[in-house]
């Protein structure tokens, strides 16, 4: 009865000063069905760790007990506690809080300005030039106490922004710092960061439970807390690079971005084990009618093809948590179509699993995608926003089927929204894909899987084509129609 009960209850939930839901959650204290971490913060988690509780859950907490708080400092480049176990936040006063192993180190000043991202409910980020720019302050504390970075580590980031995107990023960056530096009275700290930009540019060669409705939403939407955990340290990693920028070869020629759209689809269903010849899948297309006795597997080839051809749909993405939802149920209605007994458009009502992996509870998908968007939302480069996302889908499987091929669509659908180049995972790739998505899953390692999709991107576009057979043509001299053991991708 206990698990049950916990299945219905979100794993952090917050006092409230409304008496119907004060004394609601002091019942489910009493009853041993809750317990308290810190002030005014619960979980109907009884297992775990308090402190791994609260790690996992820590923006949402920060959001709902300091809500107008401001990531800053290093913490807006690392978001995580440093090893000392010090986090440091902007906000309306000058003090420490200790939460549960965790130090917290307010600092008075200006709140949240145009740009700093949201992170969670009342919870903000301090945007990466107003990170930079606090860094550059002068700072009492050493190692890992202190609120900013050492300068060889703050030049290292400014470093790999030049490597990775050139010059041009680093002179927006730059930019962008100048203007808000007069608003957060840091002029002096701009000159220091407009030194050490300089210096490398010319060194380089070339409030939730306060209502019934709220509380409602609070007891009845619950998550998975250990993938939100997974979440959260891919985030995290993802906020530790800087990534290429690769315009879209095709986006400019209708035609070679419909080509490049066969191919996506051609390879994303070969990938689930809907295998055609290439020439079979090409008959699909044009005739848009299906192959006798193969008629559900050749509209999941259509379906796909049907929404990775179309710039306008793969330009949508989502702005809030519902709309996130919304355009999943959307596409996986036209991907599967054709498979009435897969519930095309609905969430999945039973749970599904991957050999020895169990995907999240099918009562706690719709919990999850939304708990879920915190990090999206506050993720800003197209490709970091695609691999999150791309993972996101895949770890939950919120659909009885088309998981992983509605994953991709996603993906993709970050790119295309920002001209960036689509990615293809070729046949041949397809164990690289899948045990770094594997390894992301069981061992929480996400550097693997975050190297494996940039190679991918980069393979992907230098896929050009006006015409279907030069864009095959490039294919097959890279491999890419190859099973895995067969050969390795070429490019």
């Amino acid at each position: 009865m206990e698990k049950i009960l916990q299945n219905q209850l979100q794993e952090i939930i917050f006092g409230s000063s409304e008496s119907t839901i004060s004394k609601r959650i002091s019942q489910l204290e009493k009853e041993g069905k809750i317990r308290k971490l810190a002030p005014k913060v619960y979980t109907s988690n009884l297992e775990d760790e308090p402190e791994k509780i609260v790690r996992r859950n820590l923006f949402s907490i920060l959001g709902h007990l300091y809500p107008g708080a401001v990531i800053s400092h290093r913490s807006a480049i690392e978001f995580k506690p440093t090893s000392s176990g010090y986090l440091f936040l902007t906000y309306k006063y000058t003090k420490k809080s200790k939460l549960l192993g965790i130090t917290i180190r307010f600092m008075e000043g200006i709140g949240a300005i145009e740009g700093d991202n949201e992170i969670a409910h009342g919870l903000f980020a301090a945007q990466k030039e107003r990170a930079f720019l606090e860094n550059f302050q002068l700072s009492r504390k050493p190692g890992a106490e202190s609120k900013t970075l050492t300068f060889p580590e703050i030049e290292e980031r400014l470093e790999q922004i030049v490597r990775v995107n050139g010059e041009e990023e680093l002179n927006k960056i730059r930019d962008k710092a100048r203007e808000i530096a007069r608003k957060l009275d840091l002029e002096k700290e701009f000159e220091s960061l407009n030194t050490v930009i300089s210096a490398l540019l010319s060194t380089r060669p070339a409030s939730i439970l306060t209502s019934p409705i709220a509380a409602a939403r609070a007891f009845g939407i619950p998550y998975d807390s250990i993938r939100y955990e997974l979440f959260g340290k891919l985030f995290q990693e993802l906020n530790q690079y800087e990534f290429k920028s690769y315009f879209d070869p095709n986006s400019n020629n209708l035609l070679a971005f419909k080509n490049f759209a066969f191919f996506e689809s051609y390879f994303s269903n070969y990938i689930e084990g809907t295998k055609f010849d290439v020439n079979q899948a090409k008959q699909i297309i044009e005739t848009q009618k299906p192959l006798p006795k193969r008629h559900e597997d050749s509209h999941d080839v259509l379906g796909t093809y049907q929404l990775v051809s179309s710039r306008q749909e793969m330009s949508n993405i989502p702005k809030t948590s519902e709309e996130l939802i919304a355009i999943l149920k959307y596409r996986h209605k036209i991907l599967l179509s054709a498979r009435p007994d897969k519930n095309p458009g609905q969430f999945k009502d039973q749970n599904n699993f991957a050999g020895q992996t169990a995907f999240v509870d099918f009562q706690l998908v719709q919990g999850t995608l939304i708990k879920s968007f915190d990090f999206y939302n506050a993720l800003k480069s197209p490709f970091a926003r695609a691999a999150y996302m791309m993972f996101v889908i895949s770890e939950v499987h919120p659909f009885l089927d088309g998981n992983g091929r509605i994953a991709r669509v996603m993906m993709n659908a970050e790119l295309v929204h920002q001209n960036q180049a689509k990615i293809l995972i070729p046949t041949v790739y397809r164990e690289d894909y899948i045990l770094t998505l594997r390894k992301l899953t069981r061992q929480q390692e996400p550097e693997a899987f975050i190297r494996m999709l940039s190679k991918i991107h980069e393979f992907s576009a230098k896929v050009v084509g006006s015409t279907m057979d030069e864009m095959q043509l490039f294919l097959e001299n890279s491999n890419a129609f190859f099973e895995s053991d067969e050969g390795r991708l070429i490019f």
